[in-house]
């Protein structure tokens, strides 16, 4: 099993602000994108959960999940983000059976619509690229999000720095 490292000085400034923010990804996502944002599941299924993310929950070794693994998109046709989320089977017998049947539809619109989860955090280093893995307790449910932030989206926050930083310098120049 391939054992996920923290080098939390390497990384990028613009990514860490992503990887370390609170709250609704689906919601930040959009905002940077102006307005567009696309989910596309590209697993839902049940499996049986991994020794780390069944300790990280307290749960049983090898305990059955409901697995959703998706792509998000913003405002480019590549995908900027990787989403896994790990439903063990009581939490979907629960009030997250939610979670089973949304499709499309971020998880955070459901996960952070009038309230604020628990959420202990890790950011780790994974072949994909920085993820940030998310153990959230919403109504008394235990469950898993990781967000693998592709090189795609460093790529466009790259760009947008550079942008950004262009205007400054114009805006500095010829005022």
């Amino acid at each position: 099993m391939l054992r996920p490292r923290v080098f939390n000085e390497d990384i990028d400034p613009q990514l860490k602000t992503w990887l370390y923010a609170s709250g609704s990804l689906t919601q930040q996502l959009t905002q940077l994108a102006d307005g567009q944002f696309c989910v596309e599941p590209t697993v839902q299924c049940f499996q049986k959960m991994s020794q780390q993310d069944s300790q990280w929950m307290n749960m049983p070794m090898h305990h059955l999940a409901w697995v959703r693994e998706s792509l998000l998109y913003g405002s480019e046709s590549v995908p900027w983000v990787k989403a896994k989320s790990i439903f063990p089977i009581l939490s979907v017998q629960g009030k997250a059976r939610i979670f089973k049947t949304i499709g499309t539809q971020p998880i955070g619109r459901f996960l952070f619509n009038r309230c604020q989860p628990l959420c202990q955090r890790r950011i780790l280093r994974l072949p994909e690229g920085w993820t940030r893995q998310s153990c959230y307790t919403w109504h008394g449910c235990r469950f898993i999000v990781q967000e693998t932030f592709l090189s795609s989206f460093e790529r466009f926050l790259a760009q947008k720095k550079i942008k950004a930083d262009a205007k400054s310098y114009i805006s500095e120049y010829t005022s």
